[in-house]
């Protein structure tokens, strides 16, 4: 994978902690240039400073302007990317007659219109035929939910059918376009999960970052250019289980 990615340029969203931050660090360990947007400065200055080659830049992705921005940016910096994981994800579970219209709009514009301004941007900056790979950010919550949960579960499930419709729209470009549906993915410390938290799952533990960052990687690879428009869930194999009490 290491050569395969060389020289590669990637844009991760969300980068500065857990999964995308796990994605941003596997392509730069695999040779690829990195740019990590994210809105949260202090954990962008902590991924630079152990990762001096990563680009940052501090961004807030539900404004569309300061989106458009960026890419001009990479343009001319870069002039194009190869790659481009829509990470970025804002959840915010409160109860139905709690949440504002002003709170969805953000969860809905920061989640699903960012990615697709991300997605269109991008794919404005390829050059016809070469390689080039979108890989999506969703979640099981597209699937499944608790409540709470509209704005970030509709969110998700948006990402799920912007997916496929990208891929379609991208046919023939060089781009294959595919989506992710993490479980759960425990980001902090993991002396604070309990056994039946690990034994739950049918895979025996709760998952980590770098399971979502390996498939990335898959996903990247040259070589899969016939996975395309695709939501592949990586959950311990949650999703597939009965959880009727007994």
């Amino acid at each position: 994978m290491e050569h395969k990615l060389k020289e590669k340029r990637a844009i991760v969203t969300g980068g500065a902690n857990g999964i995308g931050k796990a994605v941003a660090i596997a392509l730069e360990e695999a040779g690829a240039k990195v740019w990590v947007v994210d809105k949260d400065k202090e954990g962008l200055d902590h991924l630079r400073s152990h990762y001096p080659w990563i680009h940052t830049t501090h961004l807030d992705l539900a404004d569309a302007d300061e989106i458009l921005k960026f890419f001009r940016q990479i343009e001319v910096e870069w002039r194009f990317a190869d790659i481009l994981v829509n990470n970025a994800g804002l959840s915010r579970f409160k109860p139905l007659d709690k949440l504002t219209i002003e709170e969805w709009d953000y969860i809905i514009n920061s989640n699903l219109r960012a990615a697709f301004i991300c997605a269109r941007e991008f794919s404005r900056m390829h050059a016809h035929g070469q390689y080039g790979r979108i890989i999506q950010m969703a979640s099981t919550r597209h699937l499944m939910s608790e409540p709470g949960g509209e704005a970030y579960g509709a969110s998700k499930g948006g990402i799920v059918s912007l997916t496929h419709a990208l891929a379609n729209s991208l046919a023939g470009t060089g781009i294959t376009v595919n989506c992710v549906s993490p479980g759960w993915i425990h980001t902090g410390d993991p002396e604070r999960l309990r056994p039946k938290d690990h034994e739950q799952h049918p895979s025996g533990r709760v998952g980590k970052p770098s399971d979502i960052a390996s498939l990335v990687m898959w996903l990247c690879s040259p070589d899969n250019d016939f996975v395309n428009g695709e939501n592949i869930y990586i959950d311990g194999g949650m999703t597939r289980k009965m959880i009727y009490e007994h």
